[in-house]
């Protein structure tokens, strides 16, 4: 695997904040860093397609992938090394490789395939639909949110990997949290 690729080896506890479009994984991440006093890992997607739409108007494309994947790890390996005993990931190559799936019909990446079976995390919150709908230049699917989100659940379950769902406010949200982290 390309060396941009792969996760930095760490002792932090790494917590995946997971799920569809406008669900409050980033408000979640930069709240649960601050609780813990740590750093959070904001999701490079968001930025790079801006970037892209506001030069060109154009929209996610699979040849976007590997660069946004690369980024996220940057991201995520930089902020870990700054990162005291926990780091919450705003998504996570396995995010990356689940939209995949949903945009472009039949989506098989080996090298994006490999960096999920890889890359560790010690627990996923997966981010319910309670949250109010902000549209924006990216999202679009404010009315398959279910869907979305029974997607982005069973990509979890698939591969077995340990979860809680989080439901209600911010402030639900970060109790529940901050609860389980705690006995991690």
């Amino acid at each position: 695997m390309e060396e941009e690729l792969k996760q930095t080896k760490s002792e932090l506890t790494k917590i995946v904040l997971f799920g569809p479009e406008s669900t409050g994984k980033s408000s979640l991440a930069e709240a649960l860093a601050k609780e813990f006093d740590t750093e959070w890992v904001p999701e490079f997607a968001r930025e790079y397609l801006q970037k892209k739409y506001d030069n060109s108007a154009e929209v996610c494309e699979p040849s976007d992938l590997i660069p946004i994947a690369k980024g996220q790890l940057q991201l995520e390996n930089a902020k870990a090394q700054r990162a005291s005993n926990y780091l919450f990931c705003d998504t996570n190559v396995l995010q990356t490789l689940t939209y995949a799936k949903v945009y472009y019909e039949n989506y098989e990446n080996p090298i994006l395939e490999q960096c999920v079976q890889q890359h560790k995390y010690a627990y996923y919150f997966l981010t319910f639909i309670d949250t109010p709908w902000v549209e924006d230049d990216l999202r679009d699917k404010p009315n398959e949110r279910k869907e979305m989100f029974t997607i982005f659940e069973n990509a979890l379950i698939q591969r077995n990997i340990p979860f809680t769902t989080l439901k209600g406010d911010l402030k639900q949200r970060l109790q529940k949290a901050t609860s389980i982290i705690k006995t991690l």
